[in-house]
């Protein structure tokens, strides 16, 4: 039988899972843990993280910093810089990781496939021509070229060369 070590994934399994809503730990915890955490950025209604689980490298979320389940419990604020952010990242992405495609999309609703249903969040993920093979069909694994850190060091100077700018076209 083959291995594949996926040493990030060890302080998931060992150390305690949040009781209450990890994404709003997030909105309510410590700036001064945003790496930690793997947030990108912070906004005035919402927030961008990497995604601890990842489809592909570079896979983001943007969250409202409400905790709400539905697009209608967020006000048109919210609603705009989300879609904004969500913009941005594409751009970041782009300059990156240089995808062929991204998916996009918001899973409403446990039966929809949302694994954090209580917390509405925007997935974008980077996609290029032949990155899906046979380990996920035959494995249930997914294979990642590269550890988070790196990628959220990747996009962290990203971010910081190209600040977020929530009524300006990225270009």
């Amino acid at each position: 039988m083959d291995r594949l070590y996926t040493p990030w994934r060890r302080s998931y399994v060992v150390n305690q899972k949040p009781t209450d809503c990890p994404f709003c730990d997030y909105i309510t915890g410590d700036p001064g843990h945003d790496a930690e955490n793997r947030i990108l950025y912070r906004g005035e209604y919402a927030y961008i993280i990497l995604n601890r689980f990842p489809y592909n490298s570079g896979h983001l979320m943007v969250l409202p910093n409400v905790h709400v389940s539905t697009l209608m419990e967020l006000d048109a604020d919210c609603q705009t810089e989300m879609m904004q952010m969500t913009t941005y990242c594409t751009f970041i992405l782009e300059e990156a990781y240089h995808p062929q495609g991204f998916n996009i999309g918001v899973n409403i609703g446990a039966a929809a496939g949302a694994g954090m249903a209580a917390h509405l969040h925007f997935h974008i993920v980077p996609r290029w021509n032949g990155d899906t093979n046979f380990m996920p069909v035959v494995a249930e694994t997914r294979v990642l070229p590269e550890w988070l850190d790196e990628t959220y060091e990747r996009l962290r100077a990203i971010v910081d060369k190209h600040p977020f700018v929530n009524d300006e076209v990225m270009k």
